[in-house]
């Protein structure tokens, strides 16, 4: 497949992963505290979908990690808002088993090999390590999210969620920059910014309330 095809897959993928984020911060702003709509989670889920499907074509162990540890996060998410139930079942059995469907798939017929994804000679090995670390510390932002969305049953977005969106996104951003890749450094960048404002907003929230 031509590279403009994969990077415009990658880079459509970054784009809905912006909106959300700029949608979910104009809410903010305007109710002077974090919201978390559901457009944002369904936004996340078809990004996510995108994104593991450029990880898939540009062989990149820790984009894929990355997205197959969060996909399932958006779906539970879009359950606790109610928002899930609503949607076809085909479409929901699709969504559900893709991820999982495409690592089988490439795994069985061979074009995964787990020497060559650890011994790909684009990514060293230190630089694969610190983009796998970079995407799970990004991710565990949202297992954490995910916890305590699921003990309060009430889908949002935690001060904590976004600590570890300014670090973990600072990390990727570090990876983008060895592995030249212009998809995840736009759409970290842009999200950095977001990410910093909306624990402003946090702060401004307690003051309020106080």
């Amino acid at each position: 497949m031509s590279n403009w095809i994969v990077y415009s897959i990658g880079f459509l993928a970054q784009i809905l992963f912006s909106a959300r984020l700029i949608l979910q911060w104009i809410l903010s702003e305007k109710s002077k505290r974090i919201i978390t709509p559901a457009l944002f989670w369904k936004l996340s889920l078809i990004a996510s979908f995108l994104l593991f499907v450029y990880g898939h074509l540009r062989d990149d162990f820790a984009i894929m990690l990355g997205q197959a540890l969060t996909y399932y996060i958006y779906i539970r998410n879009l359950q606790l808002q109610g928002e899930w139930q609503k949607s076809p079942k085909l479409l929901q059995i699709f969504l559900f088993i893709f991820p999982i469907f495409v690592v089988l798939y490439a795994y069985n017929n061979g074009e995964y090999d787990i020497e060559k994804l650890f011994n790909n000679d684009n990514i060293p090995l230190w630089l694969l390590l610190l983009g796998v670390i970079s995407q799970i510390l990004f991710t565990l932002r949202f297992v954490y999210q995910w916890m305590v969305s699921e003990r309060t049953k009430n889908s949002q977005l935690p001060v904590g969620f976004w600590r570890m969106s300014v670090l973990g996104a600072s990390l990727i951003l570090t990876y983008a920059i060895f592995r030249k890749d212009p998809v995840l450094f736009v759409g970290h960048i842009a999200g950095l910014i977001i990410y910093v404002r909306n624990i402003f907003i946090w702060k401004k929230q307690l003051r309020y309330e106080s």
